[in-house]
């Protein structure tokens, strides 16, 4: 694991929104000097649209920038359920290119994952940023117990994306998913998380401390993390 996992605490999200905007404001505007482009990846859930939104007040060179979801529900565009469409929302009318990793829903969630994973072998990589959520449970994008756990773990370091099929199902949103494999996440150029609550930061630093052997899945996903990684919370 990392040994620069550094925590940024804040009085409230409000404040943590207009921090964590401001961080990915500079990898944006950094990648875009670099090479003229920039392509991060950005949860769903309601944790982020406070950053969204100070974020999409930012002064950038939006058409430069290509935006995909950490992970996505296998419902149609539209769907409230769907990551994107609730991103897409918020950064499409500024200009930016947001990515459906699931165009349309599907029975075969195994085949939704091939498809989104040949989606991003055209994409630059590594990503510029990838920006985590970590669930209650310790769930990380959609990295759950259940049959593709260790796929999504351990399957070939290529692999930027699969299908996966949480056990069991969470209830607020009983659907198989895509998500970004453990090493299309931990390749990322710059790695953040942001969450709020006493027990979301519980489950954090007990995954931390774990590493390698942590039951949760962000605790497996940071045990192979190379880079620094900063963590963002607020109560």
């Amino acid at each position: 694991m990392s040994d620069e996992i550094e925590w940024w605490e804040y009085d409230d999200a409000a404040e943590m929104a207009e921090a964590v905007a401001g961080d990915v404001q500079f990898i944006i505007e950094s990648a875009i000097d670099a090479r003229g482009a920039a392509v991060i990846a950005l949860p769903g859930g309601k944790t982020p649209l406070p950053i969204y939104q100070k974020l999409a007040a930012a002064k950038l060179d939006w058409k430069r920038v290509t935006i995909l979801p950490t992970d996505e529900r296998i419902v149609p565009l539209g769907d409230p359920l769907s990551n994107v469409t609730m991103i897409g929302k918020t950064f499409i009318p500024k200009g930016a290119r947001v990515i459906p990793i699931v165009p349309q829903a599907t029975a075969d969630y195994k085949a939704a994952g091939r498809s989104a994973d040949a989606l991003m072998q055209d994409l630059h990589w590594p990503l510029d940023l990838c920006l985590l959520g970590v669930g209650a449970d310790g769930h990380t994008a959609s990295i759950f117990p259940g049959p593709d756990f260790d796929e999504a773990l351990n399957g070939p370091r290529e692999r930027r994306a699969l299908g996966v099929m949480p056990e069991p199902l969470p209830e607020e949103a009983p659907v198989a998913r895509v998500t970004l494999s453990r090493a299309g996440i931990i390749s990322a150029k710059a790695l953040m998380i942001a969450v709020t609550g006493a027990k979301k930061r519980k489950v954090l630093e007990d995954a931390i401390a774990q590493g390698a052997g942590s039951p949760y899945p962000i605790g497996r996903v940071l045990a192979d993390a190379e880079l620094p990684v900063d963590i963002h919370w607020a109560e």
